[in-house]
C-alpha cells in the first residue's frame, strides 16, 4: 500500500446513483434490478418475518402467557434498605432513592414493600405502602405520605341520575 492510496475511492459526499439513464452508465434497462422476479416489480415489499416460504421464526417458536404492556411499571423499595441508606430524621422521596441508587431506571408508581425492620424515624413519600410497611414506619415514629398517582381513565359514559 502506498501513502497515496490510503484515500481513494473515500469521499465526503458520494453521490446518488442514477438507475435508468442508459447503458453508459452501467445502471440502465433492468438498473441493478435483474430480471423478471419478485424485487424486479415495482411496489414489491415482503414482511420482515419472511423466511423464503418456510415456516418463519416467529410461528414456529411457542408463545405462552400474557404481558400487559399497558400496564402501570412498579418501582419497589424494601424497610430493610431504607434502614441501610438513610440517617434518623431524613426524608425519603423519589429524589433521594434515586440518588442513592434504590429506584433505578424508568417507572411509574413507587411501592414501599414492609421487609426488613425500621429503626430510624423517617418521613417516606410514596405512591403505595403495604400494610405491613404502614405500620412498622409509624411504629419507628416515622410519617407516611401517599404521593398522587395517575389519574385512572373515565370512560365515557352517561349515567342518567334519579332527577331525569
Amino acid at each position: 500500500m502506498n501513502l497515496n492510496d490510503v484515500h481513494r475511492g473515500i469521499h465526503k459526499r458520494t453521490q446518488r446513483k442514477r438507475v435508468g439513464r442508459g447503458p453508459g452508465s452501467g445502471h440502465g434497462k433492468t438498473c441493478g434490478r435483474g430480471h423478471k422476479g419478485q424485487r424486479s416489480r415495482s411496489g414489491a415489499s415482503r414482511k420482515p418475518t419472511f423466511e423464503g416460504g418456510r415456516m418463519p421464526l416467529v410461528r414456529r417458536v411457542p408463545k405462552r402467557g400474557f404481558h400487559n404492556r399497558w400496564a402501570a411499571q412498579v418501582a419497589i423499595v424494601n424497610l430493610r434498605d431504607l434502614e441501610n441508606a438513610f440517617q434518623d430524621g431524613d426524608e425519603v422521596n423519589l429524589e433521594t432513592l434515586r440518588a442513592k441508587n434504590l429506584a433505578k431506571g424508568r417507572f411509574d408508581v413507587l411501592k414501599v414493600l414492609g421487609d426488613g425492620q425500621l429503626t430510624k424515624r423517617l418521613k417516606v413519600c410514596a405512591h403505595r405502602f403495604s400494610r405491613q410497611a404502614r405500620e412498622k414506619i409509624t411504629q419507628a415514629g416515622g410519617e407516611v405520605v401517599v404521593l398522587p398517582g395517575k389519574a385512572p381513565v373515565m370512560k365515557n359514559v352517561t349515567r342518567k341520575t334519579k332527577a331525569e
